[in-house]
């Protein structure tokens, strides 16, 4: 398996409006400001989302790097809420199999611009959560 020098990055598609939200959300419950964020149109993040073999041009999913390791999708999502002060209950989820979870991510995914819309150009957070992108 593929490791990553940095440990509690978040990679996400920072023109997509759901995406960077989920940002916003983590960033504001992360007290201990543990994890930092990316966007995958950065250079860094570009170079992130192929070590893992995520298309930087049609990004279908966001990742974590959480213990050197990289987790995608559903297993992306439920491992940094787990990690939130008070969103530890999050954990049980990972008892419902990753072939019923997914399915249910990749909905949402394909859809989002659909949904939710997007951003002309990267999104650009406020500069306390600023201060926690690496570009």
């Amino acid at each position: 398996m593929q490791k990553w020098p940095d440990d509690d990055v978040i990679l996400f598609d920072g023109i997509c409006i759901f995406c960077s939200r989920w940002v916003r959300f983590v960033g504001t419950r992360d007290t201990a400001k543990r994890f930092r964020f990316t966007p995958i149109q950065s250079d860094y993040g570009t170079r992130l989302a192929r070590t893992f073999g995520i298309d930087p041009e049609d990004p279908d999913t966001n990742a974590v790097i959480h213990g050197g390791e990289a987790f995608m999708k559903s297993d992306a999502a439920l491992t940094v809420l787990s990690q939130l002060p008070g969103w530890g209950w999050v954990r049980a989820l990972f008892v419902v199999p990753k072939p019923l979870r997914d399915p249910i991510y990749n909905l949402v995914a394909r859809n989002r611009y659909r949904i939710f819309g997007k951003y002309d150009a990267c999104f650009v957070p406020d500069a306390d959560l600023r201060a926690r992108v690496i570009e």
